[in-house]
């Protein structure tokens, strides 16, 4: 894969970052030596090597779904900061425009 002045100029656009010369010349070096690396891992012999799924051989730990009860309406609202009586009230964060 080629690193060029095209690419680094579609990246810049995709992350909406801006680069002078010397930042882009700095970029492309930089990803030039991580594809290096990777095309360099591609060499090695992974016949009879299991992929690795998990990091630790530990798994999840949960706890059993049961079903419980839950509080009531009034419990819920007497906790909250405002309440119409029925819900709760809350900024308004959509403006009209």
């Amino acid at each position: 894969m080629e690193v060029n002045d095209s690419l680094i100029n579609n990246l810049s656009n995709l992350s909406r970052l801006e680069f002078n010369a010397a930042e882009k010349e700095e970029i492309k070096k930089d990803l030039q030596r991580m594809i290096h690396f990777v095309e360099k891992l591609g060499e090695l012999d992974t016949t009879g090597v299991e992929p690795l799924l998990h990091m630790s051989p530990e798994t999840n730990v949960l706890r059993a779904d049961e079903p419980q009860g839950s509080i009531s309406r009034e419990t819920a609202l007497a906790a909250a900061p405002a309440t119409d009586g029925t819900y709760f009230k809350v900024p308004k964060v959509i403006r009209k425009s």
